[in-house]
């Protein structure tokens, strides 16, 4: 078994739960204002790192991470403005402000957002096609998934269950070293960007681990050898915790070279302050986890629409329907929506069910119930995401 995880900081995980927070605050906005969740997609938002200085109990920013917010949101709604601009520049504020608070402003936010109509407009006339009025709607009413959903592309959603206790592991793991209410809230000097890798065979579980220390907090190289032992204890209690059974082994930073003082020591606490990238799409799935031995899909969900896309609700919505068939059959299960753009978003054109050949028997007519009470529910999941407790997508 294979399965990664990247942290709360991870330029990659930060691009994604951005892209989800722009979403939802416009859905909110729209919804308050209008009464729809109006035309929307920041799903393909990009962190470009920026450059800074490291010193041992001290550093900067010398140049500002790049926020390029690329997508496209209906600015008007029969002729009342969308703030789409203002409200973007303070989400994103906000968010580094939490997520990142030594960065302190040291942002460039470059916005690409425009209201294009998708292909398909055929001109015959004077007035607009009923495609341009989709980013500029006279009304809530020209929304025709009022009237009916439909999946707004030919895509998939994947899901499977039960998680291993080597992957719930993986995710304890990487949560506990870069959330919020875990190890930093006793050790301020450890960042949030961590990345977890693991390879389990039988009863061993072998992991390889990147977890960055603040510089503000760590005054020599000795000091940060002694949180690294910190780190690694840390490490072996939650294992002996959680995979009492297995044998594990640890491997912490595996670039450091501190007789040269190349070490994970950052000003902020995550990579994104020099140099890397984030990008929607190349971190945690759905389900939160990187498992390449297991069916995946390519698909980046946050920032997508909640209420037609298929790239995040097929995802959501076979993850939960392959739950409730493990629950169901006592075994594990994997399962596929396939979605044919324009055609109805609770009738997936192709739906792949794969039950283990010992599993108990389910009759077609409790499967297909059971995917029909998931499928339908399609409304209440997209309210469920918009709520201020809503699912996290990464």
């Amino acid at each position: 078994m294979i399965v990664e995880r990247k942290g709360w900081g991870h330029p990659d995980t930060l691009a994604d739960h951005l892209a989800e927070r722009l979403s939802r605050a416009y859905s909110r906005y729209t919804m308050r204002e209008f009464g729809a969740v109006l035309h929307h997609n920041f799903d393909k938002l990009a962190l470009l790192g920026g450059s800074s200085e490291v010193r041992y109990g001290s550093g900067r920013m010398v140049d500002p991470v790049r926020v390029l917010v690329n997508g496209r949101a209906a600015r008007s709604c029969g002729g009342a403005a969308i703030p789409v601009d203002e409200l973007i520049m303070d989400q994103v504020t906000a968010f580094f402000s939490e997520r990142l608070p030594e960065l302190d402003g040291h942002l460039s936010i470059e916005l690409n957002v425009t209201s294009n109509s998708s292909p398909g407009a055929v001109l015959t006339g004077d007035g607009p096609t009923d495609r341009e009025r989709w980013f500029s709607p006279s009304s809530s009413d020209d929304l025709r998934e009022r009237r009916q959903l439909f999946a707004n592309d030919t895509s998939l959603g994947t899901g499977w269950a039960p998680q291993s206790r080597v992957e719930e592991f993986v995710r304890t793991l990487a949560d506990h070293f870069s959330g919020p209410d875990g190890f930093q809230t006793s050790h301020p000097w450890c960042g949030s960007d961590v990345k977890v890798m693991a390879h389990s065979a039988g009863r061993e579980l072998d992991v390889v681990l990147a977890v960055p220390q603040k510089c503000a907090h760590v005054t020599s190289r000795a000091e940060y050898l002694v949180n690294n032992d910190t780190v690694l204890a840390e490490c072996k209690r939650l294992a002996r915790r959680h995979l009492p059974e297995g044998e594990a082994r640890f491997r912490l930073n595996a670039r450091d070279l501190p007789e040269r003082d190349e070490l994970y020591l950052t000003y902020t606490g995550s990579s994104i302050e020099s140099g890397d990238e984030g990008v929607v799409g190349r971190g945690n799935r759905v389900n939160g986890l990187i498992t390449p031995l297991r069916p995946m899909n390519v698909e980046g969900a946050n920032g997508k629409n909640p209420v037609y896309h298929v790239g995040k609700l097929y995802n959501v919505a076979a993850n939960r329907i392959a739950q409730r068939l493990h629950e169901a059959t006592g075994a594990p299960a994997e399962v596929h929506l396939i979605s044919a753009t324009g055609q109805r978003l609770d009738r997936p054109w192709r739906i792949v069910v794969r039950l283990a050949e010992d599993s108990d028997e389910l009759a077609d007519d409790k499967l297909r119930a059971l995917l029909l009470e998931t499928l339908d529910a399609f409304p209440s999941l997209t309210e469920e995401i918009l709520s201020s407790n809503g699912p996290a997508l990464a």
